[in-house]
């Protein structure tokens, strides 16, 4: 299908990334998937090659580059090679938005150098047992202390991505009660060092899929957190957070589908080679259907996440076009590996072979980031409903 969202650069880039993989992650991907995570080492290889410094200001050693669209290829290489690269997607999706928009010239100049290099990953950890997608609804509290100098860090947080390797987490607390008119007003955001005394990282929750990305609970007991570690305005956190949520909610939609792109891929090979009745599966016409019926989504499906990664690069993309990318591409790639599971036959359902991996990867799609509901709620709103 032609495409017009890649340049030249987009496309050397995405050489280079296939030949990293295939070097580096394929060989030893199995070995990653049944630790339950990749190695913390590898996040330096990804530095190495610059994978984190793509969006980092030269100034601080990355290459400047205000674009997502090298992300959006990092997405569907993975996903073409049925590999991912554990937690370090939130690192730059989720991580260096907050660190651009709200660090000062202090801050940028102790954090973004290590950022860029993978010596010190960045995750962020907003949702509370019991709260969910209820954000302003969370317990965890960071209190000043008397001296002005640090905040006191109390409360629990879980399912967190990129978790057990962080080196520094944004922890979304509480520092005042929320307003009777306003029950987002309150919270705030702190650049945790996970080195502090009190933290401490609890489970690495076992997941029905994304395997090798390290998901844990975190534990925070009096953790003294610098008033230099305050990340933008007290306060305004809930604020923060929103305005970062259109750029991940592209990222769920962009990854979903290159995964059902990557899930066609994977079926069409297999039908060509299996046999059955003395003919490959492909010779059926009910084969051909359903590739076919699957490929026409996908297409669709490319061209609503090509639409939101411009819209987001221009600094354009809405809530609502944010919500409608997700929900439609995360519902596509849903039914679309469902359906190319099912063209493997038993083989499908065996973890050996990478659709059976991705249709457990795929699931959380509709979960994480705002739920379907949750989508469909954000739209009806912009329609007036």
């Amino acid at each position: 299908m032609r495409r017009t969202v890649f340049n030249e650069d987009h496309e050397a880039f995405r050489e280079t990334i296939r030949a990293f993989i295939a070097a580096e992650v394929v060989p030893v991907y199995d070995e990653w998937f049944a630790a339950g995570q990749a190695p913390r080492d590898f996040y330096l290889k990804l530095g190495e090659l610059g994978v984190f410094g793509i969006e980092v200001d030269e100034e601080y050693g990355g290459a400047g580059i205000d674009s997502h669209k090298y992300e959006a290829v990092i997405y569907e290489e993975t996903a073409r090679a049925g590999v991912s690269f554990g937690g370090s997607g939130v690192h730059t999706l989720l991580g260096l938005p907050y660190i651009k928009m709200l660090a000062t010239d202090e801050q940028k100049k102790r954090w973004l150098p290590k950022f860029a290099t993978g010596e010190e990953m960045w995750a962020l950890a907003m949702t509370e047992p019991g709260t969910g997608s209820d954000v302003a609804g969370m317990k965890t509290t960071a209190k000043l202390s008397e001296d002005g100098t640090h905040y006191v860090l109390n409360g629990s947080k879980t399912f967190i991505t990129g978790g057990v390797h962080a080196d520094r987490v944004i922890v979304c607390a509480r520092t005042a009660a929320p307003r009777e008119d306003d029950r987002r007003f309150g919270i705030s955001l702190f650049a945790v060092d996970t080195k502090s005394e009190g933290y401490s990282v609890g489970r690495k929750l076992d997941k029905l899929g994304l395997k090798v990305s390290d998901t844990a609970e975190l534990a925070f007991v009096d953790v003294k957190v610098p008033v230099g570690d305050l990340m933008g305005e007290e306060n305004k956190g809930f604020g923060y957070l929103g305005t970062n949520l259109a750029s991940e909610r592209w990222g769920i939609a962009f990854g979903a589908y290159a995964q059902a792109a990557a899930a066609v891929r994977f079926a069409k090979e297999y039908v060509q080679d299996r046999t059955v009745f003395g003919k490959t599966v492909a010779s059926f016409q009910n084969t051909k259907f359903e590739l076919a019926a699957c490929q026409a989504e996908v297409d669709a499906a490319q061209a609503v996440a090509d639409r939101a990664l411009e819209a987001l690069d221009a600094g354009e993309l809405t809530a609502a076009e944010a919500a409608s990318a997700k929900l439609f591409c995360t519902e596509v790639a849903h039914r679309v590996i469902d359906r190319c599971l099912q063209l493997h036959g038993g083989y499908g359902f065996m973890n050996e072979y990478p659709i059976a991996r991705l249709y457990a990867d795929n699931r959380v799609n509709r979960i994480y980031g705002g739920t379907s509901e949750v989508m469909k709620s954000i739209i009806a709103k912009s329609m007036g409903l």
